[in-house]
């Protein structure tokens, strides 16, 4: 009788504290404490999702914020107002302009002691006030985020236009910005608290799991990697690193910079939302079509203009969210923020290019990556006749010269470079000049008879 007693009871305390875990609330926690971008929405975004799998009853953002681009800011509120979990902002401090938005869209908001909240007028890189189409605009945002969560709508325009008249919180035409116990006088604002612990004992009931979103390394990285200076870097490293691989061809060394630059702006900005599949297209058609000008078209037309637009607009459009062309909801100015960033990187590298290029290519530096021209048969070498000896004679075209190719003269083939832009295969030739290790050439027919005295 003792040993299933004391069975009964072992079991009856498994199993309470099995219920007791299994009723525990459990509460995802994210910090936002930055400008609301890219990095901000991918955090957010990540952390959403965490916490959907984690099964986590509520979600709470913990927001300290100046504000930022209306976009980023527009895709957490819808993130927020879809969210079947519970959701909750504490204001640790600020939650000025798209904090504001951020913080409506939430099912609970607290305020830290101290804390405002508003101000929520579209402004541009100045801070000058922006026209009335994107205030129209954000007026309504806030309007239909307040309605969406039983708030009151008319205070929730305030924070965006000064003509909106509430006497008891503000004077007639000025903004917005609520005060912790003004907010809760309002009742945009649930409760104002001294911490997040506080926000824990008014949000949970019985047991709380408190689980915090952690930053990984990857993260860390691909914030570092979309910030504007950053991506300036990475187009002037791709672009140089395309100019060096065509002067230099074959040496690879510069075509690896290019390619690992290309990957390092592209992937963070495709992996954040921003870069789309056409954008990263509209890139590479570019580079084929500069490359199809350099090789095969002879001088410099529209398939060079065409390649330098698309390679701008491919590398511009992918810094910015649209929806194919459609930039209404990106912050104000940031369109053309992205393509001054291009076009300053893409000036900047063809300066660079012209004053340090051929220093660069014959630095002590650059030949350890490269083979170096002088290998002497003393050492084990063999090389092919001297090409100095080789001016003024005449041989075939083996391949199309457009204008690079292969040459022969005297049963040995060489690389060329056609003067006269194109020389079909089988045509007769002859060696005009030899500069830098390279052949120059123009058709038989074209050279010029000596005359004889």
């Amino acid at each position: 009788m003792n040993k299933i007693t004391k069975s009964f009871f072992a079991f009856l305390l498994t199993f309470c504290v099995m219920l007791s875990v299994a009723s525990a609330q459990k509460i995802y926690k994210v910090d936002i404490k930055e400008d609301i971008g890219p990095n901000a929405w991918r955090t957010v975004n990540l952390a959403h999702q965490k916490a959907i799998e984690l099964q986590a009853e509520t979600f709470l953002i913990e927001l300290n914020t100046f504000g930022g681009a209306v976009n980023f800011a527009d895709s957490i509120r819808t993130k927020l107002l879809g969210s079947t979990m519970h959701t909750v902002v504490y204001i640790n401090n600020n939650a000025a302009s798209a904090g504001a938005l951020i913080s409506l869209a939430s099912d609970e908001i607290f305020m830290q002691n101290g804390g405002s909240m508003g101000a929520a007028s579209v402004v541009n890189q100045s801070g000058e006030i922006m026209p009335e189409k994107y205030q129209s605009y954000m007026r309504g945002l806030m309007r239909a985020t307040a309605e969406a969560k039983g708030r009151d709508p008319k205070i929730a325009e305030a924070f965006v236009d000064p003509e909106v008249s509430i006497p008891q919180l503000k004077p007639d035409g000025k903004l917005l910005t609520l005060t912790a116990s003004e907010g809760v006088k309002s009742g945009i604002v649930r409760a104002v608290v001294g911490d997040v612990g506080e926000v824990y004992k008014q949000v949970g009931k019985g047991d709380l799991e408190v689980v915090q979103h952690h930053i990984t390394v990857v993260d860390r990285i691909v914030a570092f990697l979309i910030n504007p200076m950053v991506s300036g870097f990475l187009i002037l490293g791709l672009i140089g690193g395309i100019y060096f691989e065509l002067q230099t061809p074959g040496i690879g060394f510069a075509l690896v910079v290019a390619i690992i630059c290309g990957v390092l702006f592209f992937a963070p900005l495709y992996l954040q939302g921003l870069a789309d599949h056409w954008e990263i297209a509209i890139f590479i058609v570019g580079v084929a079509l500069l490359l199809l000008e350099i090789f095969v078209i002879p001088g410099f037309g529209i398939a060079g203009i065409l390649g330098i637009i698309c390679v701008l607009c491919g590398l511009a459009f992918s810094m910015v969210d649209n929806n194919f062309f459609d930039f209404k909801l990106a912050k104000p100015g940031l369109l053309m923020e992205s393509f001054l960033i291009v076009t300053g990187a893409m000036v900047l590298s063809i300066i660079l290019m012209v004053i340090f290029g051929k220093n660069i290519l014959r630095s002590s530096a650059f030949k350890r990556l490269v083979l170096q021209d002088e290998q002497k048969a003393g050492v084990g070498y063999t090389s092919s006749p001297q090409k100095t000896n080789l001016l003024y004679k005449n041989g075939v075209a083996r391949t199309v010269l457009r204008p690079a190719g292969k040459i022969e003269i005297d049963g040995v083939w060489y690389d060329a470079v056609a003067l006269d832009g194109f020389i079909d295969v089988g045509e007769e030739i002859y060696v005009e000049k030899h500069e830098n290790y390279s052949l120059f050439v123009r058709k038989l027919k074209d050279k010029p008879v000596k005359s004889e005295v």
